[in-house]
C-alpha cells in the first residue's frame, strides 16, 4: 500500500462553541491547534475561519490572513481552504479568502444537498452565544447550493487560473457522477484526492457497506487515477476511517470532523486526533506520508507558490 495521508480539519463551520470549550475559534487558537497537528503527523491541514469575538464561522479574509502565514511560518503541512465555508455563505464569499490567498489546496463540495444540524441543539442547555441555536435549528429548512455552475466557477477561478488542487468532498454516490462529469468536460484532471464524506443529515450514512460501495463506484469511473480519504461524522469517524486505512485509503480527523477523543471524552486539541489515528494505522503497517510526500503525490504546487 502506498504511504497514508492524514488531513486534519482543525474548527471547521459545524460545531458551535457551546458544544466544546476546546474548539478552537481565535486566531491564535487555530494556529497552535494547526502547528500542534502538523508535528503529530497531519500532512494536509483543512481550514475555516470564525470571528474571533464570538466564534461564528466566517468568510472575511481578515480572519484568515490572521492565522494562514503563522501556520506557513512555522510547519510544513499543506494548507486546504475550504471553498464550503458555510452552508449560510454566498459562493462569492465563501471564496473571497482562497481567491486572495492562493493556496495549494481547496476543498470542493461535489453537490447541492440538505445539510441538517438541527438534532445537535436538542442537547444543548447552555448557550454561550445567542447565534448558536439559530444556526443550528434552521438547517432544517438549508439547501447547501453547490450548483454545476458553482463547481465550474470554482474549478476555473481555483485550479485553473491559481493552480490549486483538490479535495473533492463526496456526500454521496451521485457526487461521485458529477465528478466524473467533470473529469469528462475536462475541467478536472488526475490524480483526483476524493473525500468520502459519512455521517451529515442529508448525506449518505455512516454504515460500513456505504463505504465499501462508494469505493466500487470511484473504482469503476476513476479506475487507478484516483485515491480516496474518509471522514465520518462524530462517533463514527474512528471506525470508519481506520477501515479507509485498511482499504488503502486516506484519513481524515480533526474537530470539524467530531470533538471527541474517545466515548464520553472531549478532545482537547486536534493533535489528540491526529496522534490517535497515527498509531492505529502505523499499527496496521501503514505508513504516513510527509508534508512533502503528499504533495508528490496528489500534483501540488507547493508552498511557495502561494500567496500566504
Amino acid at each position: 500500500m502506498s504511504k497514508i495521508i492524514i488531513t486534519c480539519a482543525i474548527t471547521g463551520s459545524i460545531h458551535t462553541p457551546s458544544m466544546s470549550p476546546y474548539l478552537p475559534i481565535t486566531a491564535d487558537e487555530i494556529t497552535e491547534h494547526s502547528i500542534g497537528a502538523a508535528e503529530a503527523g497531519a500532512a494536509i491541514l483543512h481550514l475555516h475561519a470564525r470571528d474571533p469575538t464570538d466564534g461564528r464561522p466566517s468568510a472575511d479574509p481578515a480572519h484568515f490572513n490572521a492565522f494562514l502565514p503563522r501556520i506557513h511560518q512555522n510547519c510544513d503541512a499543506v494548507l486546504n481552504l475550504t471553498t464550503g465555508g458555510s452552508a449560510t455563505m454566498t459562493l462569492e464569499q465563501r471564496l473571497a479568502a482562497p481567491m486572495q490567498t492562493e493556496p495549494e489546496m481547496c476543498s470542493l463540495n461535489m453537490g447541492s444537498m440538505n445539510f441538517a444540524l438541527y438534532p445537535a441543539a436538542e442537547r444543548i442547555t447552555d448557550w454561550k452565544y445567542d447565534w448558536e441555536k439559530p444556526f443550528l435549528e434552521n438547517s432544517d429548512d438549508l439547501i447547501f447550493k453547490n450548483t454545476p455552475r458553482d463547481m465550474a466557477h470554482v474549478l476555473n477561478e481555483m485550479g485553473e487560473k491559481r493552480g490549486a488542487r483538490f479535495e473533492f468532498e463526496c456526500y454521496e454516490v451521485g457526487h461521485l457522477y458529477m465528478l466524473k462529469h467533470f473529469v469528462d468536460r475536462g475541467l478536472v484532471k488526475a490524480p483526483l484526492f476524493i473525500q468520502f464524506v459519512f455521517g451529515v443529515l442529508g448525506g449518505i450514512g455512516p454504515d460500513p457497506e456505504n463505504l465499501t460501495h462508494m469505493k466500487a463506484i470511484a473504482d469503476k469511473l476513476f479506475g487507478d487515477s484516483y485515491t480516496f480519504s474518509v471522514l465520518a461524522a462524530g462517533r463514527h469517524q474512528m471506525p470508519l476511517i481506520t477501515m479507509s486505512a485498511i482499504l488503502g485509503g486516506h484519513v481524515r480527523v480533526g474537530l470539524e470532523d467530531s470533538l471527541m477523543i474517545s466515548r464520553g471524552t472531549l478532545a482537547k486539541t486536534n493533535a489528540e486526533q491526529v496522534h490517535k489515528i497515527r498509531r492505529i494505522v502505523e499499527d496496521l503497517g501503514r505508513t504516513v506520508a510527509t508534508p512533502q510526500e503528499a504533495r508528490e503525490m496528489l500534483h501540488l504546487k507547493g508552498g511557495d507558490a502561494t500567496a500566504i
